[in-house]
């Protein structure tokens, strides 16, 4: 699809990126006609400094001529990804088209997965910065579509993030899709051989296509 470039982001709490989340799906994203791109962002870094780097990735992309900017993100890095799509202050050339989050870390105010909230927002952090890192309070009318897959049974991000965000979407109007797997653990990554679940990628392939 020309003029659109999907931006992926591996998930590892923040802490490290996880292989199979990289460019196996830059391979996936490949094999349905979509460009893409891995963007490592600053490990074990506070906020904004993720956030700010993938701003500056998604600038310079926009100046090599992509007309439309993706982002795919799990887990930690599904929280980068959402930050970038609904933080307010991005100029037009660092706007995000859409966004496609599995498992992700959604909310900052919850005490699920919390390493990645430490790294992220320090071990004291007040209400006010956690829920500005929070998903759902950013969602206006005017955020960007998201696709959203999450599994019931993920011990370390509880599907509870993907229904906070789901229902911020639904209540801003914004156009979204969200699919809960029953059986799954966490960090599937394009979860083949993996049930139920493995049928995500073929669900994101034609909403994808739609958006771009």
């Amino acid at each position: 699809m020309t003029g659109t470039h999907m931006i992926v982001l591996p998930g590892g709490g923040y802490a490290e990126h996880a292989a199979h989340e990289a460019e196996p799906v830059v391979d996936w994203l490949g094999d349905i006609d979509v460009r893409a791109s891995v963007f490592r962002y600053p490990l074990r870094a506070r906020h904004p400094e993720p956030l700010n780097a993938l701003r500056a990735e998604i600038r310079r992309r926009r100046a090599a001529g992509a007309q439309r900017i993706g982002l795919i993100g799990f887990s930690a890095g599904g929280h980068l990804a959402g930050l970038a799509a609904l933080a307010p202050g991005a100029p037009p050339d660092e706007a995000v088209d859409f966004a496609v989050l599995g498992y992700a870390i959604t909310s900052m105010e919850t005490e699920t997965y919390r390493p990645a909230r430490v790294i992220l927002l320090g071990e004291d952090a007040d209400p006010e910065l956690r829920r500005s890192t929070s998903l759902d309070s950013l969602v206006t009318p005017q955020s960007p579509p998201f696709f959203v897959w999450h599994t019931a049974e993920d011990p370390y991000v509880p599907a509870e993030h993907a229904y906070r965000l789901a229902a911020a979407l639904a209540a801003g109007q914004v156009p979204h899709a969200v699919h809960v797997f029953a059986h799954g653990p966490h960090s599937l990554g394009l979860a083949r051989n993996a049930g139920e679940a493995a049928i995500w990628t073929t669900l994101a392939k034609a909403w994808i296509h739609e958006q771009a």
